[in-house]
């Protein structure tokens, strides 16, 4: 693996209303991890219920995960206990940021936020252009990621959805979708 200092970090985004956003980014978490790097998880949304991904990410003694959402938005009962636990979600995913402790981190599902307008695209494209360490490797996910951060990454990838399972009847399956 390459020195901090040899290593030019990048920030990539996961959006687009199709699926694998999330799952990509799991994908880089163990190869970075496999690869001997530091990893932290910081989910936004999701709640404490039990994952595949979170399970696996246990097998590893250099994964930090933290999973600080109250649970899918879209059923809220509190909107602002949504809007504080996302903006203490953030200020905490800054400090790992900056800890130089972790080689990579992943902010999952940090675009659904701004759409929420709990957070602003601008504060965190600020952020990544004037706080990020250089060699850190930052991945944010989320359908709708706000132009600002788009204009701050340097690498898009927009998921786009063909056909999926759900339309045809299939509820959520376990190995595939958690």
């Amino acid at each position: 693996m390459k020195s901090r200092n040899r290593r030019t970090g990048i920030t990539l985004v996961h959006t687009g209303d199709g699926k694998g956003k999330s799952s990509s980014a799991f994908g880089m978490v163990f190869r970075a991890a496999g690869s001997g790097m530091k990893v932290c998880v910081i989910q936004f949304i999701k709640g404490n219920w039990k994952t595949g991904e979170q399970e696996a990410a246990k097998q590893f003694d250099n994964i930090e995960w933290h999973v600080l959402g109250d649970g899918f938005t879209w059923n809220t009962k509190d909107p602002e206990q949504d809007r504080k636990s996302c903006r203490e979600a953030w200020a905490f995913s800054q400090q790992k940021i900056l800890s130089e402790e972790f080689d990579m981190v992943i902010l999952d599902e940090i675009n659904y936020c701004c759409g929420y307008d709990w957070l602003s695209g601008r504060e965190i494209a600020d952020f990544i252009r004037q706080e990020k360490p250089p060699w850190l490797h930052l991945i944010l996910t989320g359908r709708n990621a706000p132009q600002e951060v788009i204009d701050a990454a340097d690498t898009v990838t927009e998921m786009k959805m063909v056909k999926h399972a759900f339309e045809q009847g299939t509820k959520a399956q376990q190995g595939t979708e958690f």
